[in-house]
């Protein structure tokens, strides 16, 4: 009988031990399986209007857990509420203007670097009228602007200086501070002829029929400027901290990045509901006319670099402060 019963003891304590192990074992499956599945968090910060609207993709695929990455976005309406918080390191990776990129190189001591083109040229003149047809018939004109002293501002000074037009003598600019404001005067018909960014051309057009798009600036720096110029506008940032120590992961960003600029741009139907989702631009309906006319692109910082050194030396002349006192040098731009 005690035979028995030790013999049962040994088998009760064995099943024991190999119900422990196995326990173990899928304790340790599971918690290897959790450690393959976590992603990487990246915070990412984005202007409202083209800057951002190429995000939209990667917003949904977040949301719908289909990204390759943790994505925390931050959505702002002024590149200066960006400034602090990408100086301090709080943002990752951050879709800002071109002259803003440099300028935050020059002050964080090339602490981010440039990855990528994201917006080309988005500036157009608006006429009440159908008086101009070429950059010359703006002579003895008076023309809204809207932002003196900043990108768009030495954009339009660079492309009438190109066409032998000065301001003060040849032309009139009188200046806005916002871009809404300018917007509101010229669908009211107080000002007649105005300088005007995306999706800011769209708003004005849709309240005042009688508008229209007379120039498209991006064709006309590019025909002062050369065929191999490009009006460079927004730009995706990077944290140099966050490249060192997942750089397959900003790389694995930059391709899903890459594939929502071109769901935007062949998609614009679904594309304008997300950014309306998103607050990207307020209306569907907007960014729908918005989106063909906000050249909302993807072109790598190794591609981009002749024509982003060009440009950044246009700003320079204009005012180094543009660009945060110093032009571009190598450690500028990410490589992948």
């Amino acid at each position: 009988m005690k035979k028995i019963i030790k013999k049962s003891i040994v088998i009760f304590t064995t099943l024991v031990f190999i119900l422990a192990l196995t326990a173990c074992g899928e304790n340790k499956q599971n918690s290897t399986t959790k450690d393959i599945t976590k992603k990487t968090v990246m915070n990412i910060a984005a202007l409202k209007g083209p800057t951002g609207m190429g995000m939209v993709q990667l917003m949904e695929n977040q949301d719908e857990k289909k990204s390759a990455l943790d994505y925390k976005f931050t959505l702002s309406d002024s590149p200066d509420e960006l400034v602090g918080k990408i100086v301090n390191g709080e943002i990752d990776v951050a879709a800002v203007p071109t002259n803003l990129a440099l300028s935050l190189y020059n002050k964080t001591k090339g602490k981010v670097q440039f990855a990528a083109v994201n917006t080309l040229g988005i500036l157009y003149v608006l006429e009440n009228g159908s008086s101009i047809k070429s950059v010359s018939d703006l002579k003895g004109k008076t023309i809204g602007a809207s932002g003196k002293g900043t990108t768009a501002d030495y954009v339009l000074q660079n492309i009438l200086k190109k066409n032998n037009l000065t301001i003060g003598k040849d032309i009139n600019v009188e200046y806005k501070t916002q871009h809404a404001d300018l917007a509101t005067a010229l669908a009211a018909g107080n000002t007649n002829v105005a300088v005007l960014p995306q999706p800011f051309v769209t708003t004005a057009m849709m309240k005042n029929k009688n508008l229209r798009i007379a120039l498209d600036l991006t064709k006309e720096w590019n025909k002062s400027m050369g065929s191999d110029s490009k009006l460079a506008m927004g730009c995706i940032i990077v944290q140099k901290k966050y490249i060192e120590k997942n750089k397959k992961d900003f790389n694995k960003f930059l391709d899903e990045y890459k594939k929502s600029v071109d769901f935007v741009n062949n998609n614009v139907d679904k594309a304008s509901t997300l950014i309306e989702k998103y607050k990207i631009v307020p209306k569907a309906q907007v960014a729908k006319k918005a989106i063909p006319y906000s050249n909302i692109v993807y072109i790598d910082s190794k591609e981009a670099k002749t024509f982003m050194n060009q440009f950044y030396k246009v700003l320079f002349a204009f005012n180094p402060k543009s660009v945060g006192g110093k032009l571009p040098d190598e450690g500028f731009y990410y490589e992948r």
